[in-house]
């Protein structure tokens, strides 16, 4: 069985694939009934997909939720000005799940609440769309395969790119043998972040309901200058966030290997002292069954660049030696470069010749489109939550090697776990606040 099949085998028997099993809806939705759905989390990301929906004839967005109430007019405006009827503003995301009427929950929280939010949209019968990363830890993210296997839900993680239809032309080419066997492929997330601004803790503001926020986390004091995704206790680090995009994509140009063997990385906090525990730097490597994939990462380099907002969705090409969030892919006849936000691929042969090149376009609205298919169809989504698993639980490996002295892991996919060090196992999963713990049993 020659790599490709073995991959391609590999991917039926874990259930990672594109549509199989058929599932029921919460309710039974005819071809012209609207998709009601309820937004949980009204960040950035929260309020773009709230109003994305809303433009869409067969939806309907009945509820806004964010333990933040400063945070409802922005986006209840948003939503009104797309739909004839105003949504419910709620601080408390449960009482989405008790509406009956309700068909789908949109998970843009922090990375904290991804695993519990999901688990109990499941358990209340909402099909999910929760965004990347899937799960603050591997426990989690296998808690979160289970309830939406076990509760036949359509989960789809916000990986979008995978949607673009450049990103598959761009499979399809390694497929066919152009660029020979592929051994490597290279991850790339560089870029400049702020520092965070020292200020003392204080007290909570007005309207905001930081317990419920802080959910199954610690509770930790207040302070309006913490960058969540700076700490460890909500976040699996600005790093893993953006480039679990790039990871993602790697994996499913080279047909999605399952889980690595073992991981061997190095990282730290170089120039970003600022009060953070999540690394500003980070080099790994993954070994996987004949392919090895590569992460080069920083949060320092002011010249690396995500790629410009006209490019993205235009004829052009990244500037590749600067361009912060791409893929390489090497193969034993060629080499390709992959760019991220419908950057575009580029292929040379084996004299380092351009030998095709493939403009794009960003893959949101095919990826929402897909979920909506999913949710009236019953299949299993393009980013299901088993491939969301998948793709952040390297970098769940990686930052466990950090915190155990960035000593080289080995992982056993059949108990994700690590088998070489006892220490290291103690971060598969996290303590939870008693009155918010994910269930063992879900």
């Amino acid at each position: 069985m020659d790599r490709l099949n073995r991959r391609a085998f590999l991917r039926s028997t874990l259930g990672v694939g594109g549509a199989a099993a058929l599932w029921p809806s919460a309710r039974a939705l005819g071809a012209n009934d609207k998709i009601i759905m309820g937004v949980m989390g009204l960040g950035g990301r929260g309020t773009y997909l709230a109003q994305k929906f809303a433009e869409r004839p067969e939806v309907e967005i009945a509820y806004l939720c964010d333990p933040d109430t400063r945070r409802f007019a922005r986006v209840r405006e948003a939503v009104e000005e797309e739909q004839d009827r105003s949504p419910k503003m709620v601080q408390d995301f449960r009482k989405i799940l008790d509406d009956q009427s309700v068909d789908v929950l949109i998970n843009a929280t922090p990375d904290h609440w991804h695993a519990l939010g999901t688990i109990l949209a499941c358990q209340a019968g909402k099909d999910v769309y929760v965004e990347k990363p899937l799960a603050h830890n591997i426990w989690e993210g296998r808690k979160m395969v289970e309830a939406a296997r076990k509760y036949k839900r359509v989960v789809q993680t916000g990986m979008q790119s995978r949607s673009a239809p450049y990103t598959h032309k761009a499979k399809e080419y390694i497929r066919s043998g152009k660029l020979g066997s592929v051994y490597l492929v290279r991850v790339f997330n560089m870029m400049q972040h702020p520092k965070q601004a020292s200020v003392p803790d204080g007290p909570v503001p007005a309207g905001f309901d930081y317990d419920l926020w802080c959910g199954p986390a610690p509770k930790r004091p207040y302070n309006p200058s913490r960058a969540w995704l700076n700490q460890f206790d909500y976040s699996c680090g600005p790093i893993a966030g953006d480039a679990v995009h790039q990871f993602d994509l790697a994996r499913f140009l080279v047909d999605d290997p399952p889980y690595p063997s073992a991981v061997a990385q190095t990282s730290a906090i170089r120039s970003l002292v600022d009060g953070r525990d999540m690394p500003d730097t980070q080099m790994a490597l993954f070994e996987y069954d004949g392919l090895t994939i590569t992460l080069d990462a920083t949060l320092w380099t002011p010249y690396m660049k995500k790629i410009p907002a006209g490019v993205r969705d235009s004829d052009q090409f990244p500037n590749w030696p600067f361009c912060s969030t791409k893929v390489e892919v090497l193969g034993t006849e060629g080499f390709m470069c992959f760019g991220r936000h419908g950057g575009g691929w580029q292929a040379y042969d084996r004299d380092g010749e351009l030998v095709h090149s493939e403009y794009g376009r960003q893959g949101d609205k095919e990826h929402q489109d897909n979920f909506i298919q999913c949710v009236r169809t019953r299949e299993k989504a393009m980013s299901d939550v088993q491939i969301g698993h998948l793709s952040v639980l390297p970098f769940h490996l990686a930052n466990i090697s950090y915190r155990v002295g960035n000593q080289r892991l080995r992982f056993d996919g059949a108990t994700e776990s690590v088998t070489n060090c006892d220490e290291a196992n103690r971060y598969l999963k996290r303590q939870y606040r008693p009155e918010w713990t994910v269930p063992e049993n879900v």
